[in-house]
């Protein structure tokens, strides 16, 4: 039986998929998967890629896995209220997860006297429960339903460090990639790009050699770029555009591939990949309809559009803004837009001289005292799917100031580099937003930490869809409209 089979056999009859074809001159392959919601099970989308067409299929439905069975997990589950004070005393500080180390927005308002609503996740080095703050552990608002806490939730709610598959330590190592894929490059790429550019030469890979040859011959320049080296994985993103600004919509020129991997050779794979099927997915999620329904089965624009089911894109009228005027640019100016900073290259790196055949990434993290923080969620059949929370890795520093102390480490050693001077230790310099950090946090640093979100918007500008993007077909609509 075919992995796509065994998640299809894992949810109730009707799921809609189908291959998306004909919008870039690539056509990596691009799946789509959607479950309706229905009494029976909430729904769920994804779209998938890859060197193959079932490859793509699978991606697609593990995609809905994770979306679906984390609805169906959370939805009905009821929440413990109470401060991070008050369940600290009352059920031990080992068992509740301090909102501190959880990468909190700078400058919010947060103090261990809040009141917030809680859902237990499992601690993997001794397999105790620990509280975590609720919106942190599900995946979407939808999961939340009822009133939030007084003071409302600590950040937006987000899809990272998901993971699925058919069994429980396959589905955590997926979302801990994901995990690590975004604290490592957190602060390195998109408006924040180094420019550190990888010298393919030695890569082996045959599926990611041919496609780098589809590119060439297709007139498309790819530059692999790297993020870090932490925590044992490769953490790469690939990004360009073509030679002679032919991309059908111009936001295909923002396409990015990531990924992390204690293999170097499988992180390149996957970020090419990645890139080759974002050029198709920018066009199918925010381009023109007519250009969509050419690309989807007949019925299918009207039928999304009538009612969906949930999709992993965060509704936000600064996305929607940001992604409508990348259309009024057109591709010259975009890919432009894009020359100092994503298109860049300062120095460059070996892809030879990357670390790879690394160890397990949750043993890797335990070795680093980082504990392990998993939220298991069965289906009706095989799969299964898990969202893992670390505390100490961070994500969304630029999009929603969401930053920590090592977030504060990378700033402060960034020197004249992009980035540098968002950060400083010690006094305030004016203006900025303190970072919430434990009081043994602030003594490794020297003292309390603060971020300059307004500079941090500043840098960010007219790129901000590259971080957060409006929903499947709304920018063109709106542009229809």
């Amino acid at each position: 039986m075919s992995t796509s089979q065994r998640y299809l056999d894992s949810f109730p009859a009707g799921v809609q998929e189908f291959a998306i074809e004909g919008l870039d001159v690539l056509d990596v392959p691009l799946h789509s998967a959607f479950l309706p919601s229905s009494p029976a099970h909430p729904g769920g989308s994804g779209l998938g890629y890859g060197a193959t067409r079932e490859e793509a299929r699978t991606g697609a439905l593990g995609e809905m896995a994770e979306m679906a069975l984390s609805i169906r997990a959370h939805e009905g589950l009821d929440r413990v209220h109470g401060s991070y004070r008050e369940l600290a005393r009352t059920e031990g500080r080992d068992r509740v997860a301090d909102p501190r180390t959880l990468c909190l927005e700078a400058g919010s308002a947060y103090d261990d006297d809040r009141p917030l609503q809680w859902l237990p996740m499992t601690r993997t080095r001794d397999g105790e429960q620990v509280l975590v703050p609720a919106e942190l552990v599900v995946s979407g608002p939808e999961e939340l339903p009822g009133d939030p806490p007084p003071g409302g939730w600590l950040t937006t709610v987000l899809t990272n460090g998901q993971g699925a598959a058919f069994d429980a330590d396959r589905a955590v190592t997926h979302a801990l990639l994901e995990l690590l894929q975004r604290d490592g490059n957190a602060t390195t790429f998109r408006a924040m790009d180094q420019g550190v550019v990888v010298d393919l030469a030695g890569l082996h890979d045959p599926d990611a050699l041919a496609l780098l040859d589809r590119l060439d011959a297709a007139g498309i320049d790819v530059l692999v770029k790297l993020a870090s080296t932490e925590h044992g994985v490769v953490d790469v993103y690939a990004v360009g555009c073509s030679r002679d600004s032919s991309e059908p919509a111009p936001m295909m020129v923002t396409a990015c591939g990531e990924a992390a991997s204690p293999d170097r050779d499988a992180a390149v794979r996957k970020a090419l990949f990645e890139f080759a099927a974002a050029r198709s997915r920018k066009a199918f999620m925010h381009g023109p309809l007519d250009a969509v329904a050419a690309a989807t089965p007949p019925g299918y624009l009207d039928q999304w559009l009538q009612g969906h089911p949930p999709e992993r894109m965060v509704e936000e009228d600064r996305a929607l803004q940001a992604m409508l005027g990348w259309t009024r640019l057109g591709t010259d100016r975009l890919t432009e837009l894009l020359r100092g900073s994503v298109l860049s290259h300062r120095r460059t790196v070996a892809f030879t001289e990357l670390p790879t055949g690394g160890g397990d990434p949750a043993g890797v993290l335990a070795a680093e005292g980082l504990d392990v923080l998993v939220d298991l969620q069965l289906s009706l059949g095989e799969a299964v799917a898990a969202k893992v929370v670390v505390p100490g890795l961070e994500a969304e520093t630029m999009s929603y100031g969401r930053i920590g102390e090592h977030g504060v480490r990378r700033l402060l050693e960034r020197g004249d580099a992009p980035g540098g001077g968002l950060a400083a230790v010690g006094a305030d310099p004016g203006g900025w937003a303190r970072v919430h950090l434990t009081a043994e946090a602030e003594e490794r640093l020297g003292g309390p930490a603060w971020f300059d979100r307004a500079g941090a918007d500043r840098v960010v500008g007219e790129l901000y869809a590259l971080y957060r993007e409006p929903g499947r077909h709304v920018a063109a609509l709106a542009v229809a409209s």
